[in-house]
């Protein structure tokens, strides 16, 4: 029996995630394995990501919670790792971490991108398994190489590039935090 080379737990706790995309698991699964793929050397079947399709209430709770900011965002991430910037991964499946993505915040966006919110989603939860992994946008130099690692793992996926014609966003960027 073949095992997937990466299991992606991923929860729908806002039914609009599935009325607005149908095939909604499917899509971000395919954008977790593409970001593995893009940035790290690792046998994907010992490595588990959560990932929950939620809504703005929740994510609010959690920024304030955990970032002490009082407003909904579109994703969060939870990571798992102690600040490791290389992971190697041992024999039996490591949780990386937790994505949460907030529905009306990512429709918000995408409508006012022109966007597919389909592509919107592979992007966030591109950029939240970065977060994942130890990328971050605090600094410049740090959300160059997070906008490259994004912008090259959605065109793998099909997917223009995110951050066309903007200037590079840094700090908080309005994609979440780690």
């Amino acid at each position: 029996m073949v095992s997937e080379p990466l299991h992606t737990d991923i929860s729908v706790s806002h039914s609009d995630w599935v009325s607005a995309i149908s095939n909604v698991e499917s899509v971000c699964h395919r954008a977790a394995l593409a970001t593995f793929g893009a940035c790290v050397e690792i046998e994907l079947s010992q490595v588990e990501v959560s990932i929950l399709l939620s809504d703005d209430e929740s994510l609010r709770a959690l920024n304030k919670k955990y970032r002490g900011i009082d407003k909904p965002t579109n994703v969060l991430s939870f990571s798992n790792l102690d600040d490791i910037k290389t992971v190697q991964f041992e024999a039996i499946p490591q949780l990386l971490g937790d994505v949460v993505i907030a529905y009306e915040t990512a429709l918000s966006e995408a409508e006012q991108e022109g966007k597919e919110l389909a592509d919107h989603l592979s992007h966030l939860v591109v950029h939240g398994i970065l977060h994942l992994l130890g990328h971050d946008h605090e600094y410049n130099a740090e959300a160059k190489l997070m906008e490259a690692l994004e912008t090259s793992t959605l065109a793998e996926l099909g997917i223009s590039d995110p951050y066309s014609g903007t200037e590079l966003k840094n700090q908080d960027d309005g994609l979440g935090a780690s």
